[in-house]
């Protein structure tokens, strides 16, 4: 691999871009695409099948074989409030793949005891998140049920690509928070709530396995189906 592009796949890395290299396999010509150009490949559709499933393969067409090999950033999934629902939804999404970071300014719950390995934040969310580039490869859930606490997180997650934002709460609870954001000059329509899939869950664990499967799908076929 040329030197070049060795330093561009790092630099994409550092940056968290997704990016795919492609390799002419006859030829062994290489390029890097990002994802955001990808729709203006030859290999477009190939390419976005990658990016989305985090799939690398081969794919043949009338011009040849080409290897595609897909680096995506890790995934990342930000949690506003330590709460019950969060300790269930972190084993469920450290198996799956991301880097958790649970935000909350109560101390008593934002505990290394309660969330063993994960990053955790004592602090207002609004003092955290600007520093953190919430992008599309982030999942977001605002889980306290205090507008204190939920509604600027909210807001900071609707002004990013954040390709998930659920949010706790029954529909009127839903209902009076896109109120609020709206009064703020924020659309709420993006947001997930009542949040995870309508499975009849009961109880964190049922509620957290709801939630982790509104995220999958939002994340691999995105929430329009």
């Amino acid at each position: 691999m040329d030197i070049a592009v060795l330093d561009t796949l790092a630099k994409a890395r550092a940056d968290r871009l997704a990016v795919a290299l492609v390799t002419d396999i006859a030829s062994g010509a290489q390029e890097v695409v990002t994802h955001r150009y990808a729709d203006e490949h030859a290999l477009a559709d190939a390419l976005e099948n990658g990016f989305r499933f985090d799939k690398s393969g081969v794919v043949s067409t009338d011009k040849g074989e080409f290897f595609i090999h897909i680096y995506n950033p890790a995934l990342r999934l930000v949690i506003i409030g330590a709460v019950h629902i969060a300790q269930a939804i972190v084993p469920m999404a450290t198996a799956a793949g991301y880097d958790i970071t649970v935000i909350d300014p109560r101390g008593a719950f934002a505990t290394e005891d309660r969330f063993p390995g994960v990053t955790l934040h004592a602090d207002w969310p609004d003092e955290v998140l600007p520093g953190m580039g919430l992008d599309a490869r982030t999942g977001f859930l605002a889980l306290t049920h205090d507008p204190k606490v939920d509604d600027p997180a909210l807001i900071a997650a609707l002004h990013s690509d954040c390709f998930y934002i659920g949010a706790l709460g029954s529909r009127r609870t839903q209902a009076s928070r896109a109120e609020r954001l709206k009064q703020a000059g924020v659309e709420p329509s993006r947001i997930c709530g009542p949040v995870g899939l309508d499975i009849g869950a009961r109880g964190a664990p049922e509620i957290a396995i709801s939630i982790m499967a509104e995220m999958t799908r939002a994340l691999r076929l995105g929430l329009d189906r």
